[in-house]
């Protein structure tokens, strides 16, 4: 079993994490069930998603957990955008944290393709 905890795609979804909770302290308190709640939720899954697809014991798996993982990236980036929109935070803030998505991300596809490729030569 892999330590998570090690690797480079599970240490920068912690780092997202911590940094989108700092921001989101600062959000309006009218939006505490709202979009505060909806980019927290996200960024759980993210980080939550990565440990328990590294726990899986087929590769399959792990790709399918992975795939959960980036689609809360995505999901991530869209609530960021609004934040912005809605002048929430501003634009060096936006850009540190879209910067910090669009690393995990890569992060992320590039696990996903080498268990892929592991896939690839069992077979």
């Amino acid at each position: 079993m892999l330590d998570f905890k090690n690797m480079e795609v599970w240490k920068k979804s912690r780092e997202l994490a911590k940094e989108i909770y700092l921001i989101t302290k600062t959000f309006p308190k009218e939006e505490t069930f709202g979009i505060t709640l909806q980019m927290r939720r996200s960024v759980v899954s993210v980080i939550s998603n990565i440990s328990e697809g590294i726990g899986r014991s087929q590769i399959k798996e792990t790709i399918q957990f992975l795939n959960f993982a980036k689609g809360s990236l995505f999901e991530l980036d869209a609530q960021l955008t609004i934040s912005f929109d809605l002048n929430y935070i501003d634009i060096s803030t936006y850009e540190r944290i879209s910067n910090l998505i669009l690393e995990c991300n890569k992060l992320v596809q590039g696990f996903s393709k080498y268990c892929k490729n592991k896939i690839n030569v069992t077979k």
